[in-house]
């Protein structure tokens, strides 16, 4: 029985204090040991931001990679041996700024990882700079004018692409985020799970009082389907008085990408041994040239 102080680090964070990331963190502790999943059944990837120190803080396979580069490495240990369980965890301004491209062909091939993105709409680690999520006019240090550009939309984003998962959680319920958490984690396919983390320090606009308010849960309405897709497409649209969070799309039955390689139905590739290619290999190789 795996309990959640089996993912305890003597490592503690630096976090601020009320940092969002704290919520995370815990969630994603208490989501692996409510799934029963051992720290060793788990890699867990992570860019460069406050929300990337993530896996240093937690008693678990870890891999830090370059910023916005989470994603890319994340899949190649996932074909290594797919029986891994595999979560990337860094910031908006690591997934959906340099990492937005990796994001996208992640969701179209169905990779199964789970994306979790702390969004603070704000650069917290270099000290406020705006994000690719912050709003247009956004007052920080490289924009005294205003940001001027638009923010991206990463549920609308992610929904083009072809991800079989999307969701938003709430630093702050965490009871909620677990759910969602546990949920993409057992999810077959590629899962982004969008967390609005307030930022204490360097975005105070967007802090508790900003979210607390304007929240509400989809399954909490009516009628709300997450595998009916042109509802999620309505729905990854709405933001300002009321902000959605929950379950956002779901399709099930989708191939990943790990059950269309052939070579992965012999088992994980570092359990398989090797073999010695024969003359009929070379000239399958050879012809390739030709």
């Amino acid at each position: 029985m795996v309990e959640v102080r089996d993912y305890q680090s003597p490592v503690r964070p630096t976090w601020c204090k009320g940092c969002g990331d704290y919520g995370i963190w815990n969630s994603l502790k208490l989501a692996l040991a409510e799934l029963d999943l051992a720290p060793h059944e788990v890699l867990m990837v992570s860019g460069i931001g406050c929300g990337s120190k993530t896996p240093d803080y937690t008693h678990v396979n870890g891999l830090h990679t370059l910023h916005g580069r989470s994603l890319p490495p994340a899949t190649g240990a996932r074909l290594a041996n797919h029986e891994m369980t595999v979560i990337c965890v860094h910031g908006d301004g690591d997934g959906y700024g340099m990492g937005l491209g990796h994001m996208m062909h992640a969701a179209r091939r169905n990779m199964d990882i789970v994306d979790v993105v702390q969004n603070n709409r704000v650069y917290g680690l270099t000290k406020g700079q705006y994000s690719p999520t912050s709003p247009a006019g956004f007052v920080s240090k490289t924009s005294p004018g205003g940001a001027i550009d638009r923010p991206v939309n990463p549920w609308s984003l992610a929904l083009a692409a072809g991800a079989t998962f999307i969701a938003r959680g709430f630093s702050v319920d965490l009871r909620h985020l677990i759910e969602i958490l546990k949920k993409a984690i057992q999810h077959r396919g590629y899962a982004l799970v969008d967390v609005l983390q307030p930022c204490v320090s360097f975005n105070r606009a967007y802090a508790y009082n900003y979210y607390q308010p304007r929240v509400y849960k989809v399954e909490e309405e009516p009628g709300y389907d997450p595998a009916d897709r042109a509802a999620a497409w309505e729905r990854a649209h709405e933001w300002g008085d009321r902000i959605p969070i929950g379950i956002l799309y779901q399709a099930e039955g989708v191939p990943t990408y790990e059950d269309q390689v052939a070579v992965l139905r012999a088992g994980p590739l570092v359990k398989q041994g090797f073999r010695e290619w024969t003359e009929e290999d070379y000239a399958v190789l050879r012809s390739g040239f030709m």
